[in-house]
């Protein structure tokens, strides 16, 4: 089973509080997971920034829409409960509860019809999938301009010379903590050519450990005779770890081959390169910073 949609816990949720008690969210998220019978694989689902489940970010936000349209209230530390407005609602015994039904309040209208600081309308439920909460919304979308950028700096990546590349790897490893300083970097890549090995770079600062790198912009698929090749490489340096960096991909049967070696070789293909690349801020600049933020319950805890 999949995990209900946020328009899903509407009624449960109000058929809940139904009892006119207070109910803290995270029992609540329980207990629904228990009545919807859930599977631990579903509870354990998480929205895309791996930082919340699924199931906890949709009934919190049907909590929030029945607040915003006065059907519940807020009570202490989490807790909400049915308002006058919701008692009613109960008692017409609905068969269902959606965005559309909760738009009849003049409250929830409001809600949509909020404004940017600039005065700019936002209706912040006109989004991609009505079905998804507008966190999943908003990370599905970053994930797809995500992806665009990364496709676009693999095509700019593939125009550039063998020279540049070089120095983008160096610029890249430096960002990721990798090779001590740029000169040392700059003089480590691009500078070995043996054995198929293009460089040498410092896994940490002080050059405790080295890791071996190839690097190349293949527009074919990488297989496993290259990547055997590389590791026989390593082998005649006495060398423990390498890196295969590659503007294209590695076939099913070099990944295999990596999991079962003794040596330690990282595959890098073109979309994990650019991704790197865009974790890391190499070649890329930033335009606009978005934070999502929640209520620190602590801050409010008096009891502190």
């Amino acid at each position: 089973m999949v995990v209900p949609t946020y328009q899903d816990f509407l009624l449960p949720l109000l058929r809940i509080a139904g009892d006119e008690q207070e109910h803290l969210l995270s029992q609540t998220v329980e207990f629904l997971a228990n009545q919807f019978n859930l599977n631990e694989e579903d509870r354990k689902e998480l929205l895309p920034s791996g930082r919340q489940t699924k199931l906890a970010n949709r009934i919190g936000w049907a909590v929030t829409y029945l607040k915003k349209a006065k059907l519940l209230e807020s009570g202490k530390r989490g807790t909400f409960y049915i308002s006058s407005r919701g008692k009613e609602v109960l008692e017409s015994q609905p068969n269902s509860i959606d965005r559309s039904f909760l738009e009849r309040f003049t409250e929830f209208q409001e809600f949509q019809n909020i404004r940017s600081s600039d005065g700019v309308k936002l209706d912040i439920l006109v989004i991609e999938d009505i079905d998804q909460t507008p966190e999943e919304n908003f990370e599905i979308s970053y994930q797809k301009l995500k992806k665009e950028l990364g496709e676009k700096l693999l095509e700019q990546i593939k125009n550039c010379s063998p020279k540049f590349f070089e120095k983008l790897v160096v610029d890249l490893l430096l960002a990721m903590g990798y090779g001590g300083s740029r000169k040392d970097a700059g003089e480590a890549v691009g500078k070995s050519g043996d054995g198929g090995i293009d460089g040498i770079i410092k896994e940490d600062n002080l050059g405790l450990d080295l890791i071996y790198i190839q690097a190349k912009r293949w527009e074919h698929s990488v297989g496993r005779p290259s990547v055997q090749a590389f590791a026989g490489s390593l082998e005649g340096m006495k060398a423990r770890k390498g890196v295969m960096i590659t503007t294209s991909q590695f076939t099913k049967e070099a990944k295999e081959y990596v999991k079962i070696i003794e040596k330690r070789i990282i595959l890098i293909d073109g979309d994990k390169l650019t991704q790197l690349m865009i974790d890391f801020g190499v070649g890329v600049s930033e335009i606009q910073t978005y934070t999502l933020q929640k209520i620190d319950s602590d801050y409010f805890d008096e009891d502190i």
